[in-house]
Protein backbone atom coordinates (compact mmCIF):
# COMPACT_ATOMS: atom_id res chain seq x y z
CA UNK A 1 0.00 0.00 0.00
CA UNK A 2 1.38 3.39 -0.99
CA UNK A 3 1.46 5.96 1.80
CA UNK A 4 1.07 9.68 1.36
CA UNK A 5 4.37 11.48 0.98
CA UNK A 6 3.28 14.76 2.53
CA UNK A 7 5.04 15.73 5.74
CA UNK A 8 2.93 18.37 7.44
CA UNK A 9 3.89 19.80 10.77
CA UNK A 10 2.09 18.54 13.83
CA UNK A 11 -0.86 20.68 14.81
CA UNK A 12 -0.03 20.72 18.53
CA UNK A 13 2.62 23.37 19.38
CA UNK A 14 4.91 20.65 20.73
CA UNK A 15 5.03 19.08 17.28
CA UNK A 16 5.43 22.24 15.26
CA UNK A 17 8.67 22.98 13.51
CA UNK A 18 9.14 25.61 15.90
CA UNK A 19 8.17 18.34 21.04
CA UNK A 20 9.89 13.49 22.77
CA UNK A 21 10.18 13.61 23.32
CA UNK A 22 8.83 16.08 21.03
CA UNK A 23 11.21 13.28 22.44
CA UNK A 24 10.54 12.64 21.36
CA UNK A 25 11.90 12.91 21.94
CA UNK A 26 12.41 10.83 21.43
CA UNK A 27 9.03 12.41 20.92
CA UNK A 28 11.48 13.61 23.30
CA UNK A 29 8.70 17.39 23.37
CA UNK A 30 7.17 19.16 26.23
CA UNK A 31 5.93 22.59 25.14
CA UNK A 32 3.42 23.86 27.62
CA UNK A 33 5.13 22.07 30.51
CA UNK A 34 7.04 24.75 32.38
CA UNK A 35 9.11 22.49 34.63
CA UNK A 36 12.62 21.72 33.42
CA UNK A 37 13.85 19.94 36.55
CA UNK A 38 13.36 16.19 36.95
CA UNK A 39 10.45 14.93 39.05
CA UNK A 40 11.27 14.24 42.68
CA UNK A 41 12.87 10.82 42.99
CA UNK A 42 14.06 10.71 39.37
CA UNK A 43 17.83 11.03 39.00
CA UNK A 44 19.14 11.66 35.48
CA UNK A 45 21.90 9.39 34.24
CA UNK A 46 25.46 10.51 35.00
CA UNK A 47 28.61 9.97 32.93
CA UNK A 48 26.42 10.79 29.95
CA UNK A 49 28.05 10.98 26.50
CA UNK A 50 25.92 13.05 24.16
CA UNK A 51 27.99 11.93 21.18
CA UNK A 52 26.90 8.35 21.79
CA UNK A 53 23.32 9.51 22.24
CA UNK A 54 23.23 11.27 18.88
CA UNK A 55 21.38 9.78 15.94
CA UNK A 56 18.05 8.08 15.45
CA UNK A 57 15.95 6.49 18.17
CA UNK A 58 12.72 4.57 17.68
CA UNK A 59 9.89 5.27 20.10
CA UNK A 60 9.03 1.86 21.54
CA UNK A 61 6.49 3.00 24.11
CA UNK A 62 5.07 6.19 25.61
CA UNK A 63 2.59 7.41 28.14
CA UNK A 64 -0.44 8.87 26.42
CA UNK A 65 -0.61 12.58 25.69
CA UNK A 66 -2.63 14.47 23.15
CA UNK A 67 0.17 15.72 20.91
CA UNK A 68 1.19 12.15 19.97
CA UNK A 69 -2.21 10.51 20.27
CA UNK A 70 -2.70 7.88 17.59
CA UNK A 71 0.79 8.34 16.15
CA UNK A 72 2.75 5.32 14.95
CA UNK A 73 6.28 4.82 13.66
CA UNK A 74 7.59 7.67 15.81
CA UNK A 75 11.31 8.44 15.80
CA UNK A 76 13.54 11.05 17.41
CA UNK A 77 16.80 12.23 15.88
CA UNK A 78 19.38 14.10 17.95
CA UNK A 79 22.43 16.00 16.67
CA UNK A 80 24.92 17.99 18.75
CA UNK A 81 25.47 21.51 17.44
CA UNK A 82 28.58 23.69 17.55
CA UNK A 83 27.08 25.87 20.30
CA UNK A 84 26.52 22.88 22.57
CA UNK A 85 22.80 22.65 21.95
CA UNK A 86 21.17 19.53 20.53
CA UNK A 87 19.03 19.65 17.40
CA UNK A 88 15.91 17.53 17.75
CA UNK A 89 13.82 16.20 14.88
CA UNK A 90 10.77 14.14 15.82
CA UNK A 91 8.77 12.32 13.18
CA UNK A 92 5.71 10.11 13.25
CA UNK A 93 2.90 8.75 11.10
CA UNK A 94 -0.66 9.88 11.76
CA UNK A 95 -3.03 7.28 10.29
CA UNK A 96 -6.04 9.53 10.90
CA UNK A 97 -4.87 12.26 8.51
CA UNK A 98 -6.15 11.94 4.98
CA UNK A 99 -7.15 8.83 3.09
CA UNK A 100 -3.77 7.18 3.54
CA UNK A 101 -2.41 8.88 6.62
CA UNK A 102 0.31 11.47 6.84
CA UNK A 103 3.91 11.76 8.01
CA UNK A 104 4.46 14.66 10.37
CA UNK A 105 7.58 16.14 11.89
CA UNK A 106 8.74 18.68 14.44
CA UNK A 107 12.09 20.42 14.85
CA UNK A 108 13.31 21.56 18.25
CA UNK A 109 16.34 22.55 20.30
CA UNK A 110 17.56 21.00 23.53
CA UNK A 111 19.92 22.50 26.09
CA UNK A 112 21.62 20.85 29.03
CA UNK A 113 20.28 22.20 32.30
CA UNK A 114 23.72 21.86 33.90
CA UNK A 115 26.81 19.72 33.39
CA UNK A 116 26.61 17.96 29.99
CA UNK A 117 27.79 14.77 31.67
CA UNK A 118 24.36 14.59 33.36
CA UNK A 119 21.48 13.59 31.07
CA UNK A 120 19.12 16.37 32.12
CA UNK A 121 18.01 18.67 29.33
CA UNK A 122 15.30 21.15 28.52
CA UNK A 123 13.68 21.08 25.10
CA UNK A 124 11.89 23.77 23.12
CA UNK A 125 9.82 23.38 19.99
CA UNK A 126 8.26 26.81 20.23
CA UNK A 127 10.20 29.97 21.00
CA UNK A 128 11.36 30.44 24.59
CA UNK A 129 9.14 27.71 26.07
CA UNK A 130 11.04 24.71 27.44
CA UNK A 131 10.10 21.43 29.07
CA UNK A 132 12.23 18.89 30.89
CA UNK A 133 13.79 15.87 29.19
CA UNK A 134 15.60 13.54 31.58
CA UNK A 135 17.24 10.24 30.70
CA UNK A 136 16.42 8.20 33.80
CA UNK A 137 17.89 4.89 32.63
CA UNK A 138 20.26 4.10 29.79
CA UNK A 139 21.74 0.95 28.34
CA UNK A 140 25.56 0.88 28.76
CA UNK A 141 25.87 0.50 24.99
CA UNK A 142 23.29 3.22 24.33
CA UNK A 143 20.88 0.72 22.75
CA UNK A 144 17.83 1.85 24.75
CA UNK A 145 16.81 4.74 26.98
CA UNK A 146 14.04 5.51 29.45
CA UNK A 147 13.16 9.20 29.30
CA UNK A 148 11.00 11.06 31.82
CA UNK A 149 9.54 14.51 31.26
CA UNK A 150 8.73 17.27 33.77
CA UNK A 151 6.45 14.93 35.71
CA UNK A 152 5.59 11.24 35.78
CA UNK A 153 2.81 11.74 33.28
CA UNK A 154 5.41 12.02 30.52
CA UNK A 155 7.69 9.08 29.77
CA UNK A 156 9.11 7.32 26.75
CA UNK A 157 11.02 4.14 26.03
CA UNK A 158 13.41 4.64 23.12
CA UNK A 159 15.65 2.17 21.32
CA UNK A 160 18.08 2.05 18.44
CA UNK A 161 16.12 -0.81 16.89
CA UNK A 162 12.40 -1.11 16.21
CA UNK A 163 11.94 -3.89 18.75
CA UNK A 164 13.26 -4.94 22.15
CA UNK A 165 13.87 -8.44 23.41
CA UNK A 166 11.37 -9.60 26.06
CA UNK A 167 14.11 -9.62 28.71
CA UNK A 168 15.18 -6.07 27.88
CA UNK A 169 11.60 -4.86 27.84
CA UNK A 170 10.93 -6.41 31.25
CA UNK A 171 14.11 -4.87 32.66
CA UNK A 172 13.11 -1.39 31.48
CA UNK A 173 9.61 -1.80 32.88
CA UNK A 174 11.03 -2.80 36.26
CA UNK A 175 13.17 0.32 36.25
CA UNK A 176 10.21 2.46 35.23
CA UNK A 177 8.04 0.99 37.97
CA UNK A 178 10.76 1.67 40.54
CA UNK A 179 10.65 5.33 39.47
CA UNK A 180 6.94 5.48 40.16
CA UNK A 181 5.79 5.39 36.54
CA UNK A 182 2.50 3.72 35.65
CA UNK A 183 3.88 0.93 33.50
CA UNK A 184 0.41 -0.44 32.77
CA UNK A 185 -0.37 2.82 30.98
CA UNK A 186 2.45 2.54 28.46
CA UNK A 187 1.29 2.55 24.84
CA UNK A 188 3.41 0.25 22.68
CA UNK A 189 4.13 1.99 19.40
CA UNK A 190 3.86 0.21 16.07
CA UNK A 191 7.06 0.48 14.02
CA UNK A 192 6.08 -1.25 10.77
CA UNK A 193 6.49 1.47 8.14
CA UNK A 194 9.68 2.33 6.31
CA UNK A 195 10.96 5.70 7.47
CA UNK A 196 11.15 8.45 4.83
CA UNK A 197 14.35 10.41 4.41
CA UNK A 198 14.97 12.86 7.24
CA UNK A 199 14.25 16.41 6.14
CA UNK A 200 16.76 19.16 6.96
CA UNK A 201 16.05 21.43 9.90
CA UNK A 202 14.55 24.79 9.02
Amino acid sequence: MRHAKSDRRFSHPLWRVAPWLGLGLLGLTLYGCAATTPPKGVTPVGSFDVHRYEGRWFEIARLDHRFERGMTDVTANYALQDDGSVRVVNRGFDPAKGAQGDWRSAHGRALFTGDPSVASLKVSFFGPFYGGYHVAALDPEYRWALVVGPDRGYAWILARDKTLSPDTRDDILRRAQALGLDTNAFIWVSQERAQPALEPAS
